[in-house]
């Protein structure tokens, strides 16, 4: 459940509350969230502005600009965020390695 701080007119967005949003966004073909796969590297909030450094779980992803597309829109969509970037970067290359503990149990059950 996200939770919207308000200060006067303008809305205060925690780095919290856009991993929330993050955990509800997929790689269409793998049924884990890109928080829990290690696809995010880092999430920044300045004010009404999110930077997302993330990565792929390869270069060439043909669902790449879906994913990232997917991910600016529900992010912008937090009350008090004005612009979402998503950065894709590709070191440190991704591996599995890097799937939650949690994550990897749903998928080997």
């Amino acid at each position: 459940m996200l939770q919207i701080h308000t200060m006067g007119e303008s809305t205060i967005v925690t780095k919290e509350e856009v991993i929330e949003v993050l955990k509800t966004c997929y790689d269409p073909e793998i049924p884990i969230n890109i928080i829990d796969l290690g696809l995010v590297y880092g999430v920044e909030v300045k004010g009404d502005r999110v930077h997302i450094k993330m990565t792929l779980t390869m270069p060439g992803c043909p669902m790449g600009e879906l994913i990232v597309e997917n991910i600016k829109r529900k992010v912008e969509a937090i009350e008090g965020v004005k612009e979402a970037k998503v950065e894709l970067v590709w070191d440190p290359e991704w591996t599995p390695d890097r799937i939650s503990e949690e994550a990897m149990k749903r998928i080997t059950e």
